[in-house]
C-alpha cells in the first residue's frame, strides 16, 4: 500500500471526521512478542502509538515484558498483557506488577490461551481481585469485551464477567470484530447496561492472511485446534474477495462512535506484526481526513 500524493477525503460529517482524526493520532498497536517485533516497532512506528504486546503461552510472561521494556527505553507508551492463566502465584505477580510500573504502569489483563493454569489465578477476575487486594499500583488497567459471541464462553457469562470486572479495571478493549454494526450496537448495549468503562475499538489492520498463520505458528498458537475453532472466521472474512478493508471499516464506525455519551477512547489496532503497512494506512487515513 503506498500513500497517495493527493488522498481522496472521507465523506464524513464534521464531527465524525474529528472523532476519526483523533483516534487515528493516537491509536494503540497490539503486537505479537516474536525476535523481530521490537525492531519492526521502532523502524516504522512513531512515539504517538501506543504499543500493547500480547501475551503468548509458548514464550511466557517474560517474553512479553522484556519487548515491554525494550519499546519503553526507546520512548514508546506500553502495555504489556499480562494472562492470568501464567501467573504462578501472589510473589510472582508482584514481581511481574514491579517490571509493569517500571515501563509506565499500564497493563492490560486477559485469562490467557493456556488450556492449565500455572497456579493460583484460572482467569483475569481472580487476577484483578489480587491486583486489587494487594494493592499493586497499576495506574492503568484494561480487560476485554465481546461484541460476538465467544467461541469458549457463552454470553451470558462476558457479559456477567464486564460486569465483575467493571471496578477493578479503568478500560475496556472490544475483541477483534469485522462487523462494524455488531460493534456499533455492542457498545450501545455496554451503556445500556450501566457499564461507562472507556472503549477501545477492537480492529484489525493491513494483514496477510498468510503471514499471520506464520507468526501465528511461531507464537504457539495456530497449532492448537481450539485456536483456529476459534478464529477460522477472521481468515475467511480476509480473504474473501472484497473482504476486510481498514479503510472501510474504520470511517463505517462513525458517526455512532463519535457521539460522547458512547465514551469510544479510541482504535486498538491488531497488527498481527504487520506494523509497516498499518502504519502506511493510518498515515494515509490521517492525509484523507485533512
Amino acid at each position: 500500500m503506498v500513500v497517495s500524493a493527493r488522498p481522496r477525503r472521507l465523506r464524513l460529517d464534521a464531527a465524525s471526521r474529528e472523532a476519526l482524526s483523533r483516534f487515528l493520532t493516537h491509536p494503540r498497536y497490539e503486537i505479537l512478542p516474536t525476535d523481530e517485533a521490537g525492531s519492526l516497532v521502532t523502524a516504522h512506528v512513531p512515539h504517538e502509538v501506543t504499543i500493547t504486546i500480547t501475551a503468548s503461552p509458548k514464550r511466557g510472561i517474560d517474553a512479553t515484558l522484556a519487548l515491554a521494556e525494550r519499546l519503553h527505553a526507546q520512548g514508546y507508551p506500553v502495555v504489556p498483557h499480562v494472562a492470568a492463566r501464567l501467573v504462578r502465584d501472589a510473589a510472582h505477580l508482584d514481581e511481574v506488577a514491579a517490571r509493569i510500573v517500571a515501563v509506565g504502569g499500564a497493563v492490560f489483563i486477559v485469562a490467557g490461551d493456556s488450556r492449565e493454569a500455572s497456579g493460583a489465578f484460572p482467569d483475569s477476575v481472580s487476577l484483578l481481585t489480587a491486583i486489587a487486594e494487594q494493592r499493586l499500583p497499576l495506574k492503568d488497567i484494561g480487560i476485554t469485551g465481546y461484541p460476538e459471541s465467544h467461541s469458549f464462553i457463552d454470553d451470558d457469562l462476558t457479559i456477567q464477567a464486564m460486569w465483575d470486572k467493571r471496578r477493578l479495571a479503568t478500560y475496556i478493549v472490544s475483541n477483534l470484530c469485522f462487523d462494524a454494526g455488531v460493534i456499533k450496537r455492542w457498545v450501545a448495549r455496554v451503556r445500556k447496561r450501566g457499564v461507562q468503562l472507556p472503549i477501545h475499538i477492537g480492529m484489525a489492520g493491513v494483514t496477510d492472511p498468510a503471514k499471520l498463520l506464520r507468526v501465528s505458528t511461531r507464537i504457539g498458537i495456530s497449532d492448537s485446534a481450539r485456536f483456529l475453532k476459534g478464529h477460522s472466521n477472521w481468515l475467511i472474512r480476509m480473504i474473501s474477495p472484497g473482504g476486510y478493508d481498514p479503510s472501510r471499516f474504520a470511517p463505517s464506525l462513525m458517526p455512532d462512535l463519535a457521539q460522547r455519551d458512547r465514551n469510544v477512547a479510541g482504535l486498538h489496532v491488531f497488527t498481527f506484526n504487520e506494523i509497516e503497512p498499518t502504519e502506511r494506512w493510518r498515515q494515509e487515513m490521517l492525509a484523507r481526513l485533512q
